[in-house]
């Protein structure tokens, strides 16, 4: 029986090698694809050095190239994995010849509107029964597992808010940059307090704090959460996604560059992603290697009391560029066994469990945890975990509400 065939696309990324790192280890067949043949080529000789099960080979793909629908049926995928960002200047093209080829497609969209708009392919992907799967990543991936896990814990879900704070010794790639400079200073809508009205991005500054990560300041977000979870969940009154920079330096100068765009001065930060990036390469050494995402939960119990619940996974040593990478690795997983049946486009929703999810990240430094907050306070200092939320194997524990 031949193995199941997946292309990565930006397979030596920021995120792309971690997918590809991962699945290396299982019985697979991975083409590692990108722009970069070189790039692609190195790749796949250090997945080899060390100990790789999966057999490897690499492939010059450019999503942007003519030629590119004709190249991608070449390599005879069963699976695509896209995590050649920004997305929120991609059209649907590359899930558009994946579906050409009999292939399923996932991505790790991170852009509200390409992700809220990928259902447009969803009779083209039921009809030859394939699964096309956009925003596998922390949001919405991680974060909606999240909210599904707990949610049997609430009567009426009313809030969920959510953060994320990487470490700045972690990793950081061009892409990820150009996604956030393309919403710093604009207005975007978000459902604030049980009705919708505009919000602006890197700005409505919070602190939060994590027990044994310190304190973290953190501003409004355009993700996709934003409208995934209002639509998936229509009792919610209440919407709203924040992330920050560690080094207080970085967070507090992109937030007053945000007045600029804000008052139009300027019409973007987007076009100053690469200079951006390369100045905070000056301060990697500051500041910590450990990230964290929090992700608080309000509204009624069961017994109709009020309920406050926070999940929080903190990833030390930098491990934290796994978080993202991780929702498109335990798909690829499920699809290569045959335990996704049927097919259909949407956002990545209801495809896994959190249970799942933390599994496929046993072995890294990463630990999660589930507190109950007093209600009616601050959730900037939560207490200790619940009962139960210990970590097994070394690191990893679900907080899983089941």
């Amino acid at each position: 029986m031949s193995m199941f065939r997946i292309v990565i696309i930006g397979a030596y990324g920021q995120f792309g090698r971690r997918i590809a790192s991962a699945l290396a280890r299982d019985e697979l067949e991975l083409v590692l694809a990108g722009r970069n043949l070189h790039s692609a080529e190195a790749l796949g000789l250090e997945l080899r050095q060390h100990g790789a099960g999966a057999t490897l080979s690499s492939a010059a793909l450019d999503v942007e190239s003519a030629s590119f629908v004709d190249d991608l049926a070449r390599l005879r995928p069963q699976l695509v994995i896209h995590t050649a960002g920004p997305f929120q200047q991609r059209d649907y093209r590359v899930a558009e010849a994946a579906l050409a080829c009999g292939a399923h497609y996932v991505d790790l969209a991170d852009g509200r509107e390409f992700v809220m708009g990928i259902d447009r392919l969803d009779a083209q992907a039921r009809a030859v029964q394939r699964w096309v799967v956009s925003g596998a990543s922390s949001v919405p991936g991680l974060s909606a597992a999240v909210v599904e896990a707990h949610r049997p814990r609430f009567a009426r879900l009313d809030s969920v808010e959510s953060a994320i704070s990487p470490g700045n010794r972690t990793a950081r790639g061009l892409a990820t940059t150009q996604a956030i400079l393309g919403y710093v200073g604009r207005p975007f809508p978000a459902l604030i307090d049980g009705r919708w009205r505009d919000v602006h991005g890197w700005q409505s500054l919070r602190r939060t704090r994590v027990p044994g990560s310190g304190s973290r300041w953190v501003a409004r977000c355009e993700v996709p959460d934003l409208s995934v979870l209002p639509r998936r969940y229509p009792g919610l009154r209440h919407c709203d996604f924040r992330a920050g920079l560690e080094l207080r330096r970085m967070h507090f100068g992109l937030w007053l560059a945000s007045w600029l765009v804000r008052a139009r001065l300027l019409p973007s930060l987007a076009r100053w992603a690469r200079p951006l990036l390369g100045t905070s390469e000056w301060w990697m050494q500051a500041g910590s290697d450990t990230g964290v995402m929090t992700i608080t939960l309000g509204g009624l119990a069961i017994d109709g009391s009020p309920l406050r619940l926070q999940w929080r996974i903190v990833a030390a040593d930098g491990s934290g560029p796994h978080i993202p990478a991780t929702a498109a690795v335990v798909l690829a997983r499920k699809l290569a066994r045959g335990a996704l049946p049927g097919g259909g486009a949407r956002a990545c929703l209801d495809l896994f469990t959190l249970d799942e999810f933390l599994q496929a990240l046993e072995g890294l430094p990463i630990h999660a945890a589930t507190c109950v907050l007093p209600t009616g306070g601050s959730d900037q200092v939560p207490p200790a975990p619940e009962p139960g939320t210990a970590p097994v194997a070394r690191t990893i524990d679900s907080g899983s509400a089941r």
